[in-house]
This record gives structure tokens, C-alpha cells and sequence, in this order.
């Protein structure tokens, strides 16, 4: 009988230490930009082979609706490529911290029937397309600048984004400082009036515009161009170098923001200074309150972020993204100790 009694007590233990780990179980939800989110699919993915309770899951819908989500606490985490405003910041419930999680590249992406050449774009020529001031492939200054490249007089089709993006985000802020005109008329937001246009939702809604409009002309973060095998261009930088997007080059975009990042992370790297400079370039990042109420989700998401900061990083060149600076890594192990988590 006491042997009866010792099984079913050691089937009582096993029973708490099996219950014990179902109430560990952790699940997350975040919303955000598309940019990252092949990189964040990959994440997610491989922190929960390592951690089987902890589910990590992520909607890819855009900065702007990433933002409001997280500022109305739908989410636990947001993701951006353009900073909160400090509007938005004053909106939110509680303060809200920037971790930047990669370096990424916005390319111009175009579908020209017959060209298979390889395009250069200004900023200022880039600036006047999406302002409709460049309406033909064979206006003289796209010409100008790729000489040898027989172009059509084929009309061009501008297509941009229709949701709130981070990814317009980067694309106008750059334009922004490179044309005067687009400064003044558009500005810079995640969300624009645009003088021209066909809109498509996310990334991927710009890309499929792109590849199935002949003439169509828009930009997507590069890996969305890799993955369809669309035709992207190179930009010139403040350099005068044209300079397709690459690991390297958005590396080298990074290299001067690394020196001088403000506390909050919160900076801009487009039209960056430098030698093999890609001048649309930008951090992307994860929006975290620094004192949520759910202090376990909390406490999850910096280890999460203490990974993903270290072997996660090493993940980010296959998938068409820089990883980020020691220097910027540093300063953000050292910030995550601002998140509540107990």
C-alpha cells in the first residue's frame, strides 16, 4: 500500500512539473513593418526551435498600423522603419522604447518590356518620377545618365504604396533631402499624398504592381526584389558613385550613424556620406514599453532581443539585410536594461 501511496505521490510531482511547464508556455503577438519581415519570420521561427514555449507571432502589416497597434496595446510589439513621431510617442499609454534589429536597403525596382540593362537613377531624377515630372523611359534625363541603354517611349507607371509604411518612410525621406521641390510638395511621413500613382498594400503589393505593369516604375526593400526577380537599379550617392544595394553597401551607410546615435535610436542614414555608400539605406526597428504590464511577455522579449542582437545577426546577409554595428550592439544590451521586467 505505501508503495501505491509513493507512485501516486511521484505521479503528483510529474503532474505539477508537467503543469509547471504548460503555464510557462508564452505567446507573443507583434504587428509592423513588412520590411523586416522576412528576417523577423526567420527569428521567430528559429527562437522557438530553441525555446518550444515560447511562440512568437508577428502580422505584417505596415509601420503605420504597426504603430497604432502598439499604441493601443493590441500588440505587445510593434516594428518600424520610420521612427514615432513625438506626437505618436505622446499618444501612447507609457513610454516606448526604439531598438533598431538589422540595416536594410529600399531599391527603385522597374519593369521596362525588352531592357534587360541594369539602370542608373539620381536622386533628384527618382524625385522627379514620383513627382510625375518624368511621365517616358526615354525622357532625356533618364537617358542622360544611362548611356548605351536603348529606352522606350513607353509611358511610366509610378507605383507606390497604399497602407502607412516605413518602407515610404525611408524611400521619402531620402527624396526629401536630395530635391527641394519634393521637400516642400510631399514631405515625409510614412503615410504621403501622392502627386502620381498606383498604390499597393505592403511590399509585396508593390512588387506585384511592378512585375505586372509593363512600364511601372516603385521601390520595395531589396529582398522583396530578390525574391520576385525584378529588375532593381543603382542610385548615385553623395559620392557621385552609382551603387547597387548590398550588405556591404548598406554597411558602409551605417557606418557614420554608428558614431553618433542619439540614446533614444532614433536616426536617419539616408543619403549618407562615404565611399560604396547605398544612399537609401535605414535601421529598422522593434517597438517595446518600457514598463508593460505583462512583465513575463517583457522579460521574454529582451531575451528574445539579447538573441536576436547576438546569433540572430549572423542570419541577416542570406536573407539581404546588413547586420548592425558592434557599436550600435553594444549601446543596445546596454538600453535593454531599461525595459521592466519584474
Amino acid at each position: 500500500m505505501k508503495i501505491f501511496h509513493r507512485a501516486l505521490a511521484s505521479l503528483g510531482v510529474v503532474g505539477l512539473l508537467i503543469g509547471g511547464a504548460a503555464a510557462q508556455t508564452i505567446q507573443i503577438n507583434g504587428a509592423g513593418a513588412t520590411f523586416p519581415y522576412p528576417i523577423y519570420s526567420k527569428w521567430f521561427s528559429e527562437y522557438n526551435k530553441l525555446h518550444s514555449n515560447i511562440q512568437i507571432n508577428y502580422q505584417s502589416v505596415g509601420s503605420g498600423a504597426g504603430i497604432q497597434q502598439v499604441i493601443k496595446q493590441t500588440v505587445f510589439f510593434g516594428a518600424t522603419d520610420g521612427p514615432m513621431t513625438e506626437e505618436q510617442q505622446q499618444s501612447a499609454p507609457g513610454k516606448i522604447l526604439h531598438f533598431p534589429t538589422v540595416l536594410g536597403a529600399v531599391v527603385p525596382v522597374y519593369n521596362i518590356p525588352n531592357v534587360t540593362a541594369e539602370l542608373k537613377f539620381s536622386g533628384p531624377l527618382l524625385a522627379d518620377i514620383f513627382l510625375g515630372k518624368v511621365t517616358k523611359w526615354n525622357d532625356p534625363a533618364i537617358v542622360k545618365l544611362n548611356g548605351g541603354v536603348t529606352l522606350p517611349a513607353t509611358d511610366i507607371t509610378v507605383a507606390h504604396r497604399a497602407d502607412g509604411s516605413g518602407t515610404t518612410y525611408i524611400w521619402v525621406d531620402y527624396l526629401s533631402k536630395v530635391s527641394p521641390e519634393w521637400k516642400s510638395k510631399v514631405g515625409v511621413s510614412t503615410s504621403v499624398k501622392w502627386p502620381t500613382g498606383v498604390g499597393g498594400r505592403g511590399n509585396e503589393g508593390v512588387a506585384s504592381v511592378v512585375s505586372q505593369t509593363p512600364g511601372a516604375i516603385g521601390y520595395v526593400e531589396l529582398i522583396y526584389a530578390l525574391q520576385t526577380k525584378t529588375a532593381y537599379g543603382a542610385v548615385q550617392n553623395m559620392a557621385g558613385d552609382f551603387t547597387k544595394a548590398s550588405v556591404a553597401s548598406v554597411t558602409a551607410a551605417a557606418a557614420a550613424a554608428a558614431t553618433q546615435m542619439p540614446a533614444d535610436f532614433r536616426v536617419s542614414i539616408t543619403n549618407a556620406p562615404g565611399k560604396g555608400v547605398y544612399p537609401i539605406s535605414s535601421f529598422t526597428w522593434l517597438l517595446l514599453y518600457e514598463n508593460a504590464k505583462d512583465k513575463a511577455q517583457a522579460k521574454t522579449m529582451v531575451d528574445f532581443l539579447k538573441w536576436a542582437l547576438a546569433d540572430g545577426q549572423k542570419l541577416a546577409p542570406e536573407l539581404g539585410y546588413a547586420p548592425l554595428p558592434e557599436a550600435v550592439v553594444k549601446l543596445e544590451l546596454a538600453a535593454l536594461a531599461k525595459v521592466k521586467t519584474s
